[in-house]
């Protein structure tokens, strides 16, 4: 199974933004994580629009304003949150312009939906604040160049 570009890019925003403090002074803009992925911004607006609606991403406007992680964003299990972007799909297609002559006794479909949910299934237990935990943590604050959570300034 391939996760598309969409659900990629959703938990790398998710990634960059769960080691960035709520409360700091100088929150990401969309704009800035984009640049911190290397990713083109149209494409990262769109996935922080679907974030936001999700309740997963807060998005502050003007002065002090930026993105930021909520409560529920860091809790989020990874499993569930790639089973919501990538939606209910066959990992193969028997129906639609041109059904497979097979699907009425095929065994495949059968077991690749369970394994595609095996494949959920054990991302269930991870949170996207396990996703940061060293090393992918020190490395995302080295390349977007802020200070790491809850670290005290001079």
């Amino acid at each position: 199974m391939r996760l598309t570009r969409f659900t990629d890019l959703a938990l790398r925003v998710l990634m960059r933004l769960a080691v960035t403090d709520a409360g700091a002074a100088d929150l990401p803009t969309t704009r800035a994580v984009a640049a911190t992925l290397e990713v083109p911004y149209t494409h990262t607006a769109k996935v922080v629009a679907r974030l936001q609606h999700l309740g997963l991403v807060e998005a502050r406007r003007g002065r002090g304003g930026g993105l930021a992680l909520t409560a529920a964003g860091r809790a989020a299990s990874v499993g569930g949150l790639v089973r919501g972007l990538e939606g209910a799909g066959d990992v193969v297609e028997c129906e639609g312009a041109a059904p497979c002559p097979l699907r009425g006794a095929c065994i495949l479909r059968g077991a690749l939906r369970r394994a595609q949910e095996a494949f959920f299934a054990s991302l269930d237990p991870l949170t996207v604040d396990d996703l940061v935990a060293a090393p992918t943590g020190p490395l995302l604050l080295g390349i977007s160049g802020g200070p790491p959570r809850g670290a005290q300034g001079p």
